[in-house]
């Protein structure tokens, strides 16, 4: 029985090599590009922005990453009290600013 010496796993790492090396010299011969300046009179366009939900226009997201213990806990008080998570958020956010002598932040 004869092996097909094209396929072995050598023969493949060696045609990747191979394949790879041209690449990785064209990436060393490319020029760098510089970042353009702010003033430059030329502006590229700017992406399109992406549509706001109805009922957020206006608003800012606000968020943190917490242990699963008080995503459930939060979740478990606002079905309790018949809210939202938000709502729960929003509450003890405005608690916090005044108790901290912020201005109070009203809809």
């Amino acid at each position: 029985m004869t092996k097909k010496a094209g396929n072995s796993l050598q023969a493949i790492l060696n045609r990747a090599s191979a394949e790879a090396a041209p690449v990785e010299e064209a990436k060393v011969a490319a020029p760098k590009r510089t970042r353009a300046r702010a003033a430059s009179p030329v502006a590229a366009d700017p992406a399109p922005a992406r549509p706001v939900q109805k009922g957020r226009e206006g608003l800012k997201l606000i968020g943190g990453h917490f242990r699963p213990e008080i995503s459930q806990q939060l979740r478990i008080l606002a079905v309790e009290e018949d809210t939202t998570v938000q709502a729960l958020l929003e509450e003890a956010i405005t608690d916090l600013l005044t108790k901290k002598a912020a201005r109070k932040v009203g809809r």
